[in-house]
């Protein structure tokens, strides 16, 4: 017998100051990437679904977004260096928070 799924896999990749579009405040959003992978034996192999996306603090609200959007995104969120986007606040690349 042949175990095989998918594993899903949420990082945070930047917390941004945006103009929502759902309920119009200035709040808080976190850029977000989802990347699902195919699994064998519960052994992630490879990624077949990647998304990105953005949610307001404030009202909930997610709204998707490209792979590029979120590039030009989390090059605008460095706040002097402090966090550089490139892994989750409080967890490295290799420990996302799963879903």
């Amino acid at each position: 017998m042949i175990i095989f799924g998918t594993k899903g896999y949420l990082y945070q990749l930047a917390i941004l100051t945006l103009v929502c579009g759902q309920c119009g405040n200035p709040a808080a959003h976190t850029l977000r990437k989802r990347v699902t992978k195919f699994t064998l034996f519960f052994v992630p192999l490879f990624p077949f679904s990647t998304k990105y996306a953005t949610q307001c603090t404030f009202c909930g609200a997610e709204q998707k977004v490209t792979a590029e959007q979120a590039e030009q995104l989390q090059a605008q969120a460095v706040p002097g260096g402090a966090h550089d986007g490139r892994q989750p606040y409080g967890q490295s690349p290799q420990q996302p928070y799963r879903y």
